[in-house]
């Protein structure tokens, strides 16, 4: 099952027309990420970066913009896994407005990462068990 979760588009994230400012969108994905980590993949970020000294910097992103997204709308997100490596992961990120329109795709690479060395390390066990069961093959 992907994993679900929601953003409000708020004062901050918007341009003077009230539409969001492409790059707030990055930051709702970032935020997005990490609700999977804490809600679905059982690390939260605060856990992972102090006390596992890991993080999952984003080294490819690939983003369409479908439609415009407006101050107050609730936007639903989803993220679906579609390929876990030994130190990467593939995910689809989706932003649909309130009647289920897609407003943005997003296609992104994370790699696990030791923080003291700055090089990539192989996932957690429980975080690579925890993704693959949300996998959805890419097509």
């Amino acid at each position: 099952m992907p994993f679900r979760t929601q953003t409000k588009v708020r004062f901050a994230d918007v341009d003077p027309a009230g539409i969001v400012f492409y790059p707030r969108y990055f930051e709702m994905l970032n935020a997005a990420v990490e609700d999977w980590f804490d809600q679905e993949l059982g690390l939260d970020f605060a856990a992972m970066h102090l006390d596992h000294q890991i993080g999952v910097p984003t080294v490819k992103l690939d983003v369409t913009f479908d439609a415009p997204s407006m101050l107050g709308e609730q936007l639903d997100v989803t993220i679906t896994p579609t390929s876990i490596g030994r130190t990467s992961c593939c995910f689809t990120a989706v932003f649909a407005g309130p009647s289920g329109d897609t407003r943005l795709t997003a296609q992104v690479v994370l790699v696990c990462m030791c923080l003291e060395r700055k090089r990539p390390v192989e996932w957690p066990d429980k975080i690579r068990a925890a993704m693959a069961s949300g996998m959805v093959p890419a097509a």
